[in-house]
């Protein structure tokens, strides 16, 4: 098969992939690249920081497989994948457990002030007597999007000793059922807001989340409590997120590992305020990770193999 890899992946994986087929990579390349680079493919794999729009999948008229190599689809036109019906396979899960162990992650480090306390120490400081941290055992986790990353961010929290609420609008009462069962106890987004001293964000980027938390949204959060955003850029409103870390009786800090401007020389408004961990969307860049999606694609390009054995030759 003729394959374009958009995205990195895994080398072994690539590798493996050259051996049997004609593989071609173009990592986060530009709209115009892809569009050179798509026009005999039949496969194409690729990750967040790529944009597969409509002129893309235009210019591949043997395309017919798609593979998303983690989560959101975004960055991907459903409409026109849907309307030529290219077949989209969605490797979501291996990426949930490395996001939430990411958040759990930034939510000690924030809890802890790591980075001021490394940062102080390194000037040869000793600030010892300075750093009051606080215990993330006792608090109230709060989860907007209970989906595959959410729900195992909260089994996280609830063996930590911690009170779990989320929020999700798709939920059902099976879901609410299974959820709580885990001790995960799905409520409205407004009590979340109000009762969480960590609130963790885990929604897909669409119309309707984009600036799902602003200001009016930031304003019923707790004096002191801490924010994540480990979903999209833009389901946050950076703006507003600025205010809220600045008003008094505000935010005590925040983690992004997602931004409104992601990509080399992108500085985020964020990047001088001490109480804000800011990472490069690394949230699934674990080794087992990619090693776990890199088996996964190989699987599904076997599958789609064997279900066309004979109708095409791509």
């Amino acid at each position: 098969m003729k394959i374009l890899i958009a995205s990195s992946i895994d080398p072994e994986t690539i590798e493996k992939l050259r051996k049997q087929h004609d593989v071609v990579c173009a990592f986060n390349a530009s709209e115009e690249k892809l569009r050179s680079l798509i026009t005999d493919r039949g496969v194409l794999i690729f990750r967040s920081g790529v944009n597969i729009s409509s002129k893309v999948m235009a210019c591949a008229p043997n395309l017919k497989l798609l593979i998303r190599a983690g989560s959101g689809l975004d960055n991907l036109d459903l409409d026109e994948a849907r309307s030529r019906n290219i077949k989209l396979v969605r490797i979501h899960e291996p990426g949930g457990r490395a996001v939430a162990e990411l958040a759990f992650t930034l939510m000690l480090a924030l809890s802890r002030q790591i980075l001021e306390a490394d940062r102080l120490l390194r000037a040869g400081h000793w600030a010892k007597h300075e750093l009051n941290g606080c215990l993330l055992t006792g608090k109230t986790l709060g989860i907007v999007g209970a989906g595959n990353i959410g729900e195992q961010l909260g089994q996280l929290g609830v063996a930590w000793g911690m009170t779990v609420i989320a929020y999700d609008i798709a939920a059902s009462s099976e879901r609410t059922n299974e959820l709580a069962k885990k001790g995960i106890l799905l409520t409205e987004l407004q009590d979340v807001l109000k009762q969480s001293d960590y609130l963790s964000i885990h929604v897909p980027l669409n119309d309707s989340s984009r600036n799902m938390i602003g200001a009016q949204e930031l304003s019923q959060m707790k004096p002191e409590a801490f924010l994540l955003n480990l979903a999209r850029g833009g389901v946050v409103n950076e703006a507003a997120l600025v205010q809220a870390l600045t008003t008094p009786d505000g935010l005590r800090g925040a983690a992004l590992d997602v931004h409104e401007n992601e990509g080399e020389g992108a500085i985020s408004p964020l990047a001088e305020f001490p109480n804000v961990i800011l990472t490069p969307h690394i949230g699934s860049n674990t080794i087992d990770t990619q090693q776990e999606i890199g088996r996964r694609i190989l699987e599904a390009i076997t599958t789609f193999e064997a279900e066309n054995k004979g109708r095409t030759h791509e």
